[in-house]
Protein backbone atom coordinates (compact mmCIF):
# COMPACT_ATOMS: atom_id res chain seq x y z
CA UNK A 1 0.00 0.00 0.00
CA UNK A 2 1.61 3.39 -1.11
CA UNK A 3 1.55 6.33 0.96
CA UNK A 4 0.36 9.97 -0.55
CA UNK A 5 3.68 12.21 -0.63
CA UNK A 6 3.97 14.71 2.10
CA UNK A 7 2.57 18.30 1.13
CA UNK A 8 5.15 20.71 0.02
CA UNK A 9 6.04 23.95 2.15
CA UNK A 10 5.74 26.96 0.09
CA UNK A 11 8.37 29.73 0.42
CA UNK A 12 7.86 33.32 -0.07
CA UNK A 13 10.37 34.70 -2.03
CA UNK A 14 10.74 37.64 0.19
CA UNK A 15 12.39 35.18 2.61
CA UNK A 16 14.93 34.83 0.48
CA UNK A 17 18.44 36.28 0.11
CA UNK A 18 18.64 39.51 -0.51
CA UNK A 19 21.54 39.04 -2.96
CA UNK A 20 19.66 36.95 -5.26
CA UNK A 21 17.68 40.03 -5.62
CA UNK A 22 20.43 42.94 -6.58
CA UNK A 23 23.39 40.92 -8.08
CA UNK A 24 24.08 38.77 -11.20
CA UNK A 25 23.44 34.74 -10.54
CA UNK A 26 24.43 31.45 -11.01
CA UNK A 27 22.33 28.54 -10.58
CA UNK A 28 24.45 25.42 -11.58
CA UNK A 29 23.64 21.88 -11.50
CA UNK A 30 25.13 19.14 -9.32
CA UNK A 31 23.06 16.43 -11.58
CA UNK A 32 22.72 15.81 -14.90
CA UNK A 33 19.55 16.88 -16.78
CA UNK A 34 18.19 13.66 -17.89
CA UNK A 35 18.55 12.60 -14.71
CA UNK A 36 14.57 12.11 -14.03
CA UNK A 37 12.38 14.55 -12.42
CA UNK A 38 14.95 16.37 -9.80
CA UNK A 39 18.03 18.00 -10.71
CA UNK A 40 19.70 19.21 -7.42
CA UNK A 41 21.54 22.28 -8.12
CA UNK A 42 22.61 25.57 -6.10
CA UNK A 43 22.37 29.40 -6.62
CA UNK A 44 25.40 31.66 -6.09
CA UNK A 45 26.65 34.94 -6.73
CA UNK A 46 27.97 35.14 -10.39
CA UNK A 47 31.08 37.30 -9.10
CA UNK A 48 31.90 34.64 -6.36
CA UNK A 49 32.78 31.09 -7.00
CA UNK A 50 30.10 28.79 -4.98
CA UNK A 51 32.90 28.14 -2.92
CA UNK A 52 34.09 31.84 -1.69
CA UNK A 53 30.22 33.32 -1.05
CA UNK A 54 27.22 32.77 -0.42
CA UNK A 55 25.49 29.88 -1.83
CA UNK A 56 21.59 28.93 -1.71
CA UNK A 57 20.38 25.68 -2.04
CA UNK A 58 18.22 24.93 -4.86
CA UNK A 59 16.99 22.16 -6.94
CA UNK A 60 14.56 21.90 -9.90
CA UNK A 61 11.12 19.54 -9.01
CA UNK A 62 9.14 17.87 -12.01
CA UNK A 63 5.82 17.37 -10.71
CA UNK A 64 4.38 15.47 -13.19
CA UNK A 65 6.19 12.59 -12.88
CA UNK A 66 4.15 9.51 -11.08
CA UNK A 67 5.81 6.61 -12.12
CA UNK A 68 6.52 4.33 -9.89
CA UNK A 69 4.99 6.79 -7.34
CA UNK A 70 3.50 10.24 -7.80
CA UNK A 71 6.49 12.90 -6.84
CA UNK A 72 3.86 15.13 -5.13
CA UNK A 73 0.19 15.02 -4.20
CA UNK A 74 -2.43 16.68 -6.15
CA UNK A 75 -2.42 19.50 -4.58
CA UNK A 76 1.03 20.69 -4.63
CA UNK A 77 0.54 19.56 -8.61
CA UNK A 78 -2.27 21.73 -8.91
CA UNK A 79 -0.28 24.79 -7.15
CA UNK A 80 2.67 24.21 -9.34
CA UNK A 81 0.49 24.29 -12.64
CA UNK A 82 -1.56 27.00 -11.54
CA UNK A 83 1.63 28.98 -10.82
CA UNK A 84 3.13 28.16 -13.92
CA UNK A 85 -0.01 29.45 -16.15
CA UNK A 86 0.29 33.11 -14.33
CA UNK A 87 3.59 33.08 -15.63
CA UNK A 88 5.32 32.63 -12.26
CA UNK A 89 7.07 29.11 -10.32
CA UNK A 90 5.97 27.90 -7.32
CA UNK A 91 8.64 28.07 -4.22
CA UNK A 92 9.14 25.43 -2.22
CA UNK A 93 10.71 24.31 0.81
CA UNK A 94 12.01 20.07 -0.20
CA UNK A 95 14.23 18.81 2.56
CA UNK A 96 15.26 22.14 3.57
CA UNK A 97 15.92 23.00 0.15
CA UNK A 98 14.71 25.65 -2.06
CA UNK A 99 12.73 23.96 -4.40
CA UNK A 100 11.20 25.10 -7.76
CA UNK A 101 8.43 22.88 -8.85
CA UNK A 102 7.92 22.97 -12.60
CA UNK A 103 5.15 20.85 -14.51
CA UNK A 104 6.56 17.99 -16.72
CA UNK A 105 8.25 14.99 -16.00
CA UNK A 106 11.83 15.86 -17.22
CA UNK A 107 13.96 18.90 -18.23
CA UNK A 108 15.32 20.78 -21.08
CA UNK A 109 17.54 23.53 -20.78
CA UNK A 110 14.78 25.55 -21.87
CA UNK A 111 13.03 24.39 -19.47
CA UNK A 112 15.48 25.48 -17.28
CA UNK A 113 16.62 29.02 -18.34
CA UNK A 114 12.32 29.70 -18.22
CA UNK A 115 12.06 28.54 -14.23
CA UNK A 116 15.32 30.56 -13.60
CA UNK A 117 13.79 33.59 -15.23
CA UNK A 118 10.62 33.02 -13.11
CA UNK A 119 12.50 33.15 -9.92
CA UNK A 120 14.42 35.75 -10.83
CA UNK A 121 11.15 38.13 -11.32
CA UNK A 122 9.86 35.88 -7.69
CA UNK A 123 13.09 37.89 -6.29
CA UNK A 124 12.45 41.68 -8.16
CA UNK A 125 15.58 40.67 -10.28
CA UNK A 126 16.01 40.71 -14.10
CA UNK A 127 16.60 37.55 -15.54
CA UNK A 128 19.11 38.82 -17.41
CA UNK A 129 20.98 38.74 -14.26
CA UNK A 130 20.53 35.22 -13.74
CA UNK A 131 23.01 32.70 -15.78
CA UNK A 132 23.02 28.98 -15.76
CA UNK A 133 25.90 26.25 -15.50
CA UNK A 134 24.08 22.49 -17.04
CA UNK A 135 25.43 19.17 -16.85
CA UNK A 136 24.21 16.71 -18.79
CA UNK A 137 24.43 13.54 -17.85
CA UNK A 138 22.39 10.92 -16.40
CA UNK A 139 20.25 9.91 -19.27
CA UNK A 140 20.03 6.41 -20.38
CA UNK A 141 22.64 4.76 -21.86
CA UNK A 142 22.29 4.49 -25.46
CA UNK A 143 24.81 2.09 -27.22
CA UNK A 144 25.77 2.25 -31.54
Amino acid sequence: MSTAPAPLRELDPFDLPDWLGTGEVTWASRSGLRAGHLVVGMLHPAAHPAADGPVVDCDLLAVDAAYPVPVVGEPDRTRTHQAWHRGEVYLVAREDRLTLAIPGTGFDADLVLDALGRLARAVGASPERYSACLRLGGGPRRTP
